[in-house]
Order: structure tokens, then C-alpha cells, then sequence
């Protein structure tokens, strides 16, 4: 079977590293790619929204399954292209059509959605010019901190968490006047739930689901959780406090409304639903959906995963996920991010990346590189994420650790803290 992938990650790279170890793939392309994904299929030089330049490679290279990557495309309506096109329809496509998307695309449609299935989730009120006496009001009666979501996509920068009310109410008028576009021209006020965070995935065909091994992610720029949020510092599975009663009470509360509320609303769902939690006092809160799996989650979750990945996803396309079997690893996943300095600000693009030849005992997948001849070039703000598995988090750390050392390009930085509030 020839595999498509859309995206230029390290969660593709992660997925085409999985992929490539199933004995039912034929070749494998990636659109666009980096020069991590170069070594195992081949690069397509398509953005992930031309549609119609991914119709065409479809077409030309046989290609038999899509697996999308990243949320824009999804929220741009990707699978509703193909199933409107006769050449496309039966080809399936890994990740949910326009209507099921709006579940990350929009924060306001995903806070209607667990009001209705009844989803334990924190507070809320929804915000545009037309009622911002209403929010602000809504803002006097939280108390601190104030959490400030954009309703739309703004490329996992658009959530504000502040501490004085005052600047509270400035930053949601900012928001409401364009300061992440179009993206916060509605604003979704959040009352701040206390706890760790938690990233739960769930693959399913729309009545069916596995749920995946969980992870949790390090957003902040700076050692001890501090500074800015970036797109994902590292990440660590299995999550200590996810134990079987805790994730029991996940499913049940979570999972099987969520599947069963797209099948009420008859909202066909195939792919990933990535459940944003928080961990509060033993008890699970659904902050937020995302209809992809996260990254740099994906990189260690796919190192746990045992089963024939591309067998799992042919479960979604024909509808029969419950007899495809999910075996995980139940050691210790970990990956240490990369990146450029000065991330998540201004950052260089073009350093030249050295000693990848002497990782041992760890997977550097590429979150943002390219090729220029022989040489690998940063291309991004997040570079690498050096992955590893052991049979202890301390273990897997000290093996991403040590071969994070060995690595160099200029500028490069990382956190040296990951695991600190799981010990």
C-alpha cells in the first residue's frame, strides 16, 4: 500500500518512522517533508493546504491511504475534497472532514459540544464585540489567573493566562481587535482549572476506538515551566498519575461521550481525537480537543506503540478498529526538543547541523530541518527531538540527554528539567 503523509514535523517524521516498520507498506511520500523523512519514503515539495497539488501526487504515485499531520488542512477540509472528488472518494484519509475539525478550529464549538455530552470542563463564557460588557463581567467573577482563549486556529499561540485583572480585560480587547487575526475575533474566557496537564490520544473509526499511550508535554520556553509557550519543549510516556482508576475515569467520562456524541450528531470521525486534560485533585478535566495528534507527543508515543501502525489505520478506513490489536511498550518514552535560539521569538534559519552520526540508543526525529546537498539545515524554531525508550523516565532522560550533547548547531537550546514535577 502506498502511504501518503501530509506534513513537515517531527510528529510525521515519528509517523513515518512507525510506518515504515509495517510489512504492508509500499512507498511511502511525504508532502512537503524534511530531511528526516527523506531517509525512509520520499519528499514531495506540496504545501499541506494544495489541495489540488496533493490531488495530482495522489493520482500519480498510486497512492492508496492520506495520513494528514497538522490541524490547518483538516480545518480547511482536506477529507471533504476527497470525498467530493470521483477519483478521490475511495481513497481514504487518516483525520476528521471540515465539520468534525471545528472541534479544535473553533474553541467556542468544542466548549458547546462537551456541555452537551455532559464533559466535566471548567467554566467558560464566550466573548465578542457585540457582548464584551458581558465578558468583562464574566472576568470580575474568576478569580485569578484569567485564562483568554482565541476561538479560531493561531498556531497553538493564541491561549493568555494572566494574573491581574486589569490586564485581563486589556488583553481580551487586544484579542477582540485583531491581536492573533481573525482567529480571536472571538474570544473564549476560561475559568483556570488548578492541576497537571495530561495529553490522552484516541484513534478512531467513528464507532470504534483505541486509545493510545498518554503523554505529557513541557510548553514553556524556560526550566521550571517558565517564560513563553512554545509548540512543545519535549514530552514524557506513560504519565505517572495516569494510572488504570485514573484513566478509567477518562474513558468513561470523556472518551466514549466524545466518540458517541460525533455518532449522535452524525459527525463522521476517522483519526485521532487528542484529549487536552488536567489532572485536578484525581479527577479528569477535558480542556481542550485537538483533532491530530500532538507533537512532541507523537515522537515518544510512537516509540511505545508495538502493533503494525499502518494495520491500525486501515481499522479506521474500513470501520472495524475493534479487531485490529493495540500492543504498547510499557517502558518509558521520553524526547527532548531542539531548538533554535531565541524560540519562540525571532529565531535564524539556516544553521548547519553537526554530529547526528554519533546518536546511539536514540531516534532524532526532525521537527524542523532541510536538505541543501549533503548538509542538514535548521529550518524552524522547534529542529530535532531526540527521542529514547528505557525501562525507567530517569534512564530514558539520561540516554535523550546525552545524545542531545553530542549534537550541535549554532544558537541550539533545550530544557534540562524534563520529569521534573513527575519524580
Amino acid at each position: 500500500m502506498n502511504v501518503l503523509i501530509i506534513g513537515s514535523g517531527g510528529r510525521e517524521h515519528a509517523m513515518a518512522w512507525k510506518l515504515r516498520q509495517s510489512k504492508q507498506l509500499g512507498e511511502l511520500f511525504i508532502a512537503p517533508g524534511n530531511a528526516g523523512t527523506a531517509a525512509l519514503g520520499h519528499n514531495l515539495a506540496i504545501e499541506t493546504t494544495d489541495f489540488t497539488a496533493i490531488r495530482q501526487a495522489v493520482l500519480d504515485h498510486g497512492i492508496a491511504m492520506v495520513v494528514v499531520g497538522p490541524e490547518v488542512p483538516l480545518v480547511e477540509g482536506i477529507h471533504d475534497f476527497f470525498l467530493a472528488d470521483d477519483q478521490l472518494k475511495n481513497i481514504p484519509v487518516i483525520g476528521p472532514g471540515r465539520h468534525g475539525a471545528r472541534l479544535e478550529g473553533s474553541k467556542e464549538f468544542a466548549k458547546e459540544f462537551m456541555m452537551r455530552h455532559k464533559i466535566p470542563t471548567a467554566k467558560y463564557f464566550t466573548v465578542h464585540h457585540g457582548n464584551l460588557d458581558l465578558g468583562i463581567e464574566f472576568l470580575k467573577s474568576l478569580h485569578a489567573p484569567y485564562v483568554l482563549k482565541a476561538d479560531g486556529l493561531a498556531a497553538g499561540k493564541g491561549v493568555l493566562i494572566i494574573d491581574r485583572l486589569e490586564e485581563a480585560v486589556l488583553s481580551l480587547k487586544e484579542m477582540l481587535n485583531g491581536l492573533f487575526g481573525s482567529a480571536s475575533a472571538t474570544v473564549v474566557i476560561e475559568e483556570f482549572l488548578s492541576g497537571v496537564e495530561c495529553s490522552v490520544f484516541v484513534l478512531t473509526d467513528g464507532t470504534h476506538y483505541k486509545i493510545l499511550p498518554e503523554a505529557k508535554d513541557y510548553k514553556r520556553i524556560g526550566e521550571g515551566d517558565t517564560g513563553l509557550n512554545t509548540g512543545g519543549m519535549g514530552a514524557i510516556s506513560p504519565v505517572p498519575f495516569a494510572t488504570s482508576d485514573f484513566m478509567k475515569k477518562v474513558e468513561e467520562r470523556m472518551v466514549v461521550p466524545t466518540v458517541m456524541g460525533l455518532k449522535e450528531e452524525g459527525i463522521d470521525f476517522k483519526g485521532f481525537l487528542f484529549l487536552g486534560l488536567m489532572n485536578c485533585k484525581g479527577d479528569p478535566f477535558l480542556i481542550e480537543y485537538n483533532v491530530r495528534m500532538g507533537d512532541p507527543e507523537t515522537e515518544a508515543v510512537m516509540m511505545r506503540i508495538q502493533s503494525d501502525l499502518l494495520d491500525l489505520f486501515d481499522g479506521v478506513a474500513n470501520g472495524n478498529l475493534d479487531e485490529r490489536e493495540l500492543l504498547t511498550d510499557p517502558r518509558t518514552a521520553v524526547t527532548v526538543m531542539v531548538v533554535a535560539g531565541g524560540y519562540p521569538g525571532r529565531y535564524e534559519k539556516g544553521k548547519n547541523i553537526m554530529y547526528l552520526d554519533t546518536v546511539e540508543q536514540s531516534v532524532v526525529f526532525h521537527a524542523g530541518t532541510r536538505l541543501d546537498g549533503d548538509k542538514i539545515l535548521s529550518n524552524g524554531g522547534r529542529v530535532l527531538a531526540v527521542s529514547s525508550i528505557a525501562d525507567s523516565m530517569e534512564e530514558a532522560l539520561a540516554l535523550s540527554y546525552m545524545n542531545t550533547r553530542r549534537i550541535y548547531f549554532e544558537d541550539m537550546y533545550y530544557r534540562g528539567d524534563l520529569g521534573f514535577d513527575l519524580k
